[in-house]
This record gives C-alpha cells, sequence and structure tokens, in this order.
C-alpha cells in the first residue's frame, strides 16, 4: 500500500510541476486526456495480445491477421462523456474486454446511475443530474436497463433459503399507487422483517397485492415456511381481521401480539385533536400496567373515564384483547423489544421517504427495484443486535422451552 501511494504521489508532483490543479480537472483538461489514453492505450494492448505481436512488429509473426485503423466510439464515465478511438483487426474477429463492442458505459458509470435510483432520485430527476454534474446526456430507456439489473438481485434476495428459527417477525404493509394500463391503483407492498437468533434485524422478503388481506399474508407465510423457517416464537401485527388465523394456519405454535402502537394509532381516530393529549395519557395506564388484571382495571377506568364520548375505543381493545394480553406476561425487556413494530415502522418511514416523489409506479419491477435498493441502505444500520437482546433471548429460552435452538 505505501509503494502505491509512493508511486502515485510521485506521479502527482510530476503532473503538477508544470500544471494548474484547476486547469487538471477542468472539462477538456489534462485528466480527461489521461482517461481517454488510458483507455486507449489498454485497448491497443488488447488487441496487440490477440494478434501475438507488437506494432510495428507484423514481419516477425506468421498471424495473417493484421491491424486495421479505428474505430470512433463516445463512451459515458464517471467525469461525463468521452471520445476514444478503438483499434480494429482485418479478420474482425478481435473483441476487446475493457470496452466491449455495443457497450457505452465504462464500468462504475452503471453503479453511479443505482446509486443515485437507491436515493429515490426518478428516472428525469436523474437524467438533470447526469446532465448537470456531467454533460451527459443520457435517455429514459438507458436509466431503466441500468436499473434493471437489478431486478435479478431481487430475484435471488426473494428466495434464499432462511433461518430455521426467529424470535421475533413483525408483519406489516405499506401502500403505493402503481400503474395499471391507463389507470392508477393503491397497492398494497407486504414486509416481513424478522429478528433472527443474534437479535440482528433481517427483512425475510417483500411481496406486491391488491390490498393488505389475511389470505394474501396467508400465502407469504406459507412461502416462509418453504423457504426454511420451521418455527416463529412471536409474530407482531396489526389489528387486520384474520390475521392471527392466518399465522396458525402455518405457524400453530406461534404466540401473536398486536402492535400496540397500532391500538393506540386506531383508538385515536375517533378523538378529536383537542382531547387526544388525555386520551393517550389514559391508553397509557391501560398498556403499561404491570399485570394483565391491572391492564384490565385500567381498561374499566377508561371506559368509565371516556366510554360516554368514544365508546368505540373500549371496544376496540375489548375484542382485541386476546392478543393484546401476552403483552403483559412478558418482562420489561421482552415488552421493550414489542411494545410496537417499530423496527418495522421505521423501515416503512425509510421506504416512504424515498418513494414519496413519485406519484404513481409504472410497474410493480419499478416498485421492487427501489424498495429492495432502499433496504440495502437502511440494513447497513442494522450491524447490532437490537437494545436489550441477550435479556429477551434467555426469556424467549424460558419460556418457549425446546424451541429455542441451543
Amino acid at each position: 500500500m505505501a509503494k502505491k501511494q509512493s508511486r502515485i504521489d510521485a506521479l502527482l508532483d510530476e503532473l503538477l510541476k508544470d500544471e494548474d490543479p484547476k486547469e487538471l480537472l477542468n472539462k477538456d483538461g489534462l485528466l480527461e486526456d489521461l482517461t481517454k489514453r488510458l483507455v486507449e492505450r489498454a485497448l491497443e494492448g488488447e488487441l496487440t495480445d490477440h494478434l501475438g505481436y507488437q506494432k510495428n512488429e507484423r514481419q516477425k509473426s506468421r498471424s495473417t491477421n493484421v491491424r486495421n485503423g479505428n474505430t470512433k466510439k463516445t463512451i459515458v464515465t464517471n467525469r461525463g462523456s468521452l471520445d476514444i478511438e478503438v483499434p480494429r483487426d482485418r479478420d474482425g474477429d478481435f473483441e476487446p474486454q475493457l470496452v466491449r463492442k455495443r457497450q457505452k458505459r465504462l464500468p462504475g458509470f452503471d453503479d453511479k446511475v443505482i446509486a443515485l435510483y437507491a436515493r429515490g432520485m426518478t428516472v428525469r430527476e436523474i437524467q438533470g443530474h447526469l446532465k448537470d454534474l456531467y454533460s451527459v446526456e443520457v435517455s429514459p430507456t438507458l436509466i431503466s436497463n441500468v436499473t434493471d439489473s437489478v431486478i435479478d438481485d431481487v430475484r435471488q434476495w426473494q428466495s434464499r433459503p432462511l433461518d430455521t428459527v426467529y424470535p421475533i417477525v413483525y408483519l406489516d404493509a405499506i401502500y403505493l399507487k402503481i400503474r395499471k394500463g391507463s389507470h392508477v391503483e393503491n397497492r398494497a407492498v407486504y414486509l416481513a422483517l424478522g429478528v433472527n437468533l443474534e437479535g440482528n434485524k433481517e427483512l425475510l422478503g417483500l411481496w406486491i397485492g391488491e390490498a393488505e388481506g389475511a389470505k394474501f399474508w396467508l400465502g407469504i407465510l406459507t412461502e416462509l415456511q418453504s423457504r426454511g423457517v420451521k418455527d416463529i416464537l412471536v409474530a407482531c401485527v396489526d389489528g387486520l381481521k384474520g390475521f392471527p388465523e392466518a399465522i396458525g394456519n402455518v405457524f400453530p405454535q406461534t404466540e401473536v401480539q398486536l402492535c400496540i402502537v397500532h391500538m393506540v394509532r386506531n383508538s385515536l381516530r375517533y378523538v378529536g385533536w383537542k382531547e387526544r393529549k388525555n386520551v393517550v395519557k389514559s391508553l397509557k395506564e391501560i398498556y403499561t400496567a404491570p399485570t394483565e388484571e391491572a391492564g384490565l382495571r385500567a381498561l374499566d377506568q377508561f371506559e368509565q373515564e371516556w366510554g360516554e364520548r368514544f365508546p368505540i375505543i373500549g371496544q376496540i381493545w375489548r375484542s382485541k384483547w386476546e392478543n393484546i394480553a401476552p403483552f403483559f406476561r412478558y418482562p420489561e425487556p421482552i415488552r421493550k423489544v414489542i411494545y410496537t413494530t417499530n423496527a418495522i415502522e421505521s423501515l416503512n418511514a425509510s421506504l416512504k421517504k424515498i418513494t414519496k416523489k413519485r406519484a404513481a409506479f409504472p410497474t410493480e419491477d419499478s416498485v421492487r427495484k427501489v424498495l429492495y435498493l432502499a433496504i440495502l441502505k437502511a440494513s447497513e444500520k442494522w450491524s447490532r443486535p437490537i437494545r436489550d437482546w441477550a435479556a429477551a433471548l434467555n426469556y424467549f429460552s424460558i419460556v418457549f422451552e425446546g424451541r429455542v435452538p441451543l
């Protein structure tokens, strides 16, 4: 590494001896000339290797093939467009590798386009960005073709084998607009976020359906099973009707826990802004109670205080109590983990931030490309186990005896 750095410094010293650094970096400056010459020299070297003799040494070779001039070609690099000359051979069987036939972009340019796409830029925004920074004109088709390379990665990722046991899986959906023919539809994008035995988050997959429903979730859970998942200890879900039954059909031992935040959010739909703060305070007394009995007493108290004005809220909590009750059996470490689907809510927020600029996606594959890239970016922050995981796993090992691999 030190030797390489020394060579680079020596070359820079030589370049800067008679050149203004600004001139080196300018469009049509020396740096561009160096890039052009580097590419052309590499291509000339490839042709020499193909022919079997150096330039001007034709008489020493037995080859009947010879050099046959050059072809002008414009390629796109990370710094902009570049005009180069590609050497040819008379037989026409020379296949350059650095810049292949019909290749219009140098390695690295596609990665830059994909990186811009991953930040949520639309095709038009990427066009404008490349034109402003690099004076490169690229078509929407080129950008789509570049980003389409991600689809193969998505398919492999979506079908990859999974762990046999996940202590916690969060199941949720977001809605995006997707074009279908001449009109736009709201489509549900289903997400399954697992917490593995090491306490690390892992998105198990994403699926696109017409609307969120228990039947569609049943198909997703069956797919997870086919990809190797044999057991889920706790599934954290929203209050979708039929959801617990769908989970029980595939993973009968799984304990279904309703997301408390979803419960509070659904309750507040019936409350005006002026009273929300006080209602939230009263609801908090329910889900922070130390035991289920205390939680039910807090619910009784809530209905005495607010039941006349908001009877539907008490009805919601009582109708869902079967899947709220497990929450009270957990110690504090577990409660912190499953109190809310914060993990997936945070992911959803990241995905919505990326997709908010798009009024509608042209295809389902365009959704998959954008969300997959956004997920890869979000997962960079998932390098550590979630908080209090050691205590949570210890509790899981006791309560779900025999189901946690040692």
